[in-house]
C-alpha cells in the first residue's frame, strides 16, 4: 500500500441542528395557521348536529299532536315522545327510534309549551356554555 499524502475526510451523514430548527419552525407556523381554522369547524359541526336533532324532535312532536290531539306539556317534556303520558289515550308512540339524546355538549334539550314568538313550542340548547345567549359554539340553537 502506497501513501500518496492525500487524506480523505469523510463528511458525517445527518442533519445539522440549524436544519432541524428550521423544520420545527415551519411545522409550528403551519400548526398556528391551520389549528384555529380546524377547531372552529368542530364548533360548527356541533351546532349542525343540534339543529338536526331539534328538527327530528319537531317532526316527532307533530306526529304526537296528530295522534293525541295536543302537544306535550312542559312537565311531560320530550319524554312524552318515548313514554305514554297520563291521559293520552290515543298515544301511538314511541315517536323516536331511540331515547331522547342529550345535546352535543352533553346537556338535556329544553322543551317549553307553549312556545314564544308565535311558535307552538320551543326546543332549545344553550350551546357549549350552557347559558342563554352566546356566540359561535356557545350560541343558542332552537327551532
Amino acid at each position: 500500500m502506497q501513501f500518496t499524502g492525500k487524506t480523505t475526510v469523510r463528511k458525517a451523514a445527518g442533519f445539522t441542528l440549524l436544519e432541524l430548527l428550521v423544520v420545527v419552525a415551519i411545522i409550528g407556523l403551519l400548526a398556528a395557521y391551520v389549528g384555529p381554522k380546524y377547531f372552529s369547524q368542530i364548533g360548527k359541526s356541533e351546532q349542525g348536529v343540534a339543529k338536526a336533532q331539534i328538527e327530528a324532535f319537531s317532526k316527532a312532536l307533530d306526529q304526537f299532536r296528530l295522534e293525541v290531539g295536543r302537544f306535550p306539556t312542559t312537565a311531560e317534556g320530550l319524554n312524552a315522545l318515548m313514554e305514554r303520558p297520563a291521559g293520552a289515550a290515543k298515544w301511538g308512540g314511541p315517536y323516536l327510534a331511540k331515547a331522547v339524546p342529550l345535546d352535543p355538549w352533553g346537556k338535556a334539550y329544553i322543551y317549553k309549551f307553549p312556545g314564544t314568538k308565535g311558535r307552538d313550542y320551543d326546543i332549545l340548547s344553550y350551546g357549549s356554555d350552557a347559558q342563554p345567549g352566546g356566540t359561535d359554539s356557545a350560541a343558542d340553537v332552537s327551532n
